[in-house]
């Protein structure tokens, strides 16, 4: 990303309508990439919607420059895991660093809050997704085609182990 000043933070009620057209328009671009037939819920969230994620879930919001760029929601599950929903990033400023900003400052946020997993659903078609997930540190636990295109279903683990992003992968005898 080149210039600017890019900060994360806990989202507001304010910034909702900001968030409504981030997350649509990255998910349009989302539908048509993975040529999922009909819409998703992303597309068609209410305000309401939103306000209501903002106050129950863990939101956050990236601004460069003061304008907001990103947006991601959080859900604590009970059994010590997260699941990540409707992250997204305008599309100008995507390819910037933005969304993986925001994913570090996720992990920084679930490991603080003593998270073991954080899970996420993703169009397996879209292979810079794919990608851009795997190096973030996921991996795919299983696919479905419950919503009509195949959706990868990716983990990634906080604790200590082999596969974390700070291994040595070369290092295995064989």
């Amino acid at each position: 990303m080149s210039g600017g000043v890019l900060a994360i933070r806990k989202a507001v009620l304010a910034d909702v309508p900001s968030i409504q057209k981030i997350t649509r328009e990255a998910f349009e671009a989302y539908v048509a990439c993975a040529g999922i037939p009909g819409s998703t819920a992303a597309l068609t969230e209410s305000v309401e919607d939103i306000e209501v994620d903002i106050e129950t879930k863990h939101c956050f919001v990236a601004e460069l420059d003061g304008v907001i760029v990103g947006s991601v929601r959080i859900e604590i599950r009970e059994d010590n895991t997260a699941y990540l929903s409707r992250f997204g990033v305008a599309v100008n400023y995507q390819n910037h660093g933005i969304g993986a900003s925001l994913l570090d400052y996720v992990d920084d946020v679930m490991r603080e809050l003593g998270v073991s997993r954080i899970y996420l659903h993703t169009a397996s078609k879209i292979l810079s997704l794919v990608r851009f997930y795997y190096g973030r540190g996921f991996y795919i636990d299983s696919t479905t085609k419950d919503r009509g295109y195949i959706r990868a279903l990716l983990c990634k683990e906080y604790n200590e182990n082999c596969y974390s992003e700070n291994s040595s992968y070369g290092t295995f005898a064989v």
